[in-house]
């Protein structure tokens, strides 16, 4: 969307402290941890763009709460794999040779909008390790969310999820779907049965460069958008408007714990 499309969709400029009481109304108190998926352009013209919006999160946490986004890095993957485009059969063993290994201080956000990869490099901004599914957090607890993030299962107990979970987190859905809600991942990783496939990256082991194999599960985001749903008429999720985005907040944990009773009677 263009930045004159947007501008003629805004009722009003969206300010930082405009979105601080947006973000209190919704129900966001300071010291809360929370994971934030969002889209830039649904919040209408923001001004300062990102970095308004990531001052804004901040102010409404305040010092003692934590900010989380996925920070992860899909393109640092098996070129085997890739569709969208894909390279050439004889490409691929050049990549397997020559990718960077995966550095969470320079490695650039993949798919996950303006204000993840502006989060990614805020001050005081820490990331995970993960070459793939890496998060970033800024906080009180951000050191503790991104450490030893496990390359298998990425989205298991031990990872920042698990993390999140136990520290009894919020999400919080800013113009986007529940597709786009990571925390269902979790409950995919305790499903039994659970398909497997094998996996790679260029990482840092033992002080060099190496292409590293991992398996892990097939996660699916097909039916969060379905999963969703059915949790927001059985469960509390608050709804309201940061800026000109719906944005949803409810508990992490709670989700999670649905999402699993949910799968298990939907998927297996």
């Amino acid at each position: 969307m263009s930045e004159k499309t947007v501008i003629e969709q805004s009722r009003k400029p969206v300010t930082v402290s405009g979105m601080v009481e947006d973000l209190a109304r919704l129900g966001v108190r300071e010291g809360d941890v929370v994971i934030v998926h969002s889209s830039l352009s649904k919040l209408g013209w923001v001004c300062g763009s990102s970095q308004a919006v990531i001052q804004a999160l901040l102010r409404a946490i305040g010092p003692e709460g934590t900010l989380v986004m996925p920070a992860h890095s899909g393109n640092w993957s098996d070129p085997a794999e890739w569709q969208n485009p894909p390279v050439p059969p004889e490409w691929v063993d050049i990549i397997y040779e020559e990718m960077p290994a995966f550095d969470p201080a320079s490695t650039p956000t993949w798919g996950m909008g303006h204000i993840a990869e502006t989060f990614r490099a805020y001050p005081g901004t820490v990331r995970s390790s993960h070459p793939q599914v890496s998060f970033c957090a800024n906080g009180k607890h951000a050191a503790d969310i991104v450490s030893e993030h496990p390359l298998t299962p990425q989205f298991g107990l031990d990872s920042p999820l698990g993390k999140l979970y136990k520290l009894n987190a919020k999400v919080l859905l800013i113009g986007v779907g529940y597709d786009s809600c990571t925390s269902f991942h979790l409950a995919e990783a305790t499903l039994p049965g659970m398909p497997e496939k094998k996996m790679g990256a260029a990482i840092m082991e033992d002080g060099k460069r190496v292409w590293k194999w991992f398996t892990d599960y097939v996660y699916d985001a097909d039916d969060f958008n379905i999963l969703g749903a059915h949790y927001e008429l059985e469960r509390d999720v608050h709804r309201g408007e940061v800026g000109h985005a719906d944005c949803a907040l409810f508990d992490m944990r709670s989700a999670v714990d649905y999402a699993g009773v949910w799968l298990r009677k939907h998927r297996l």
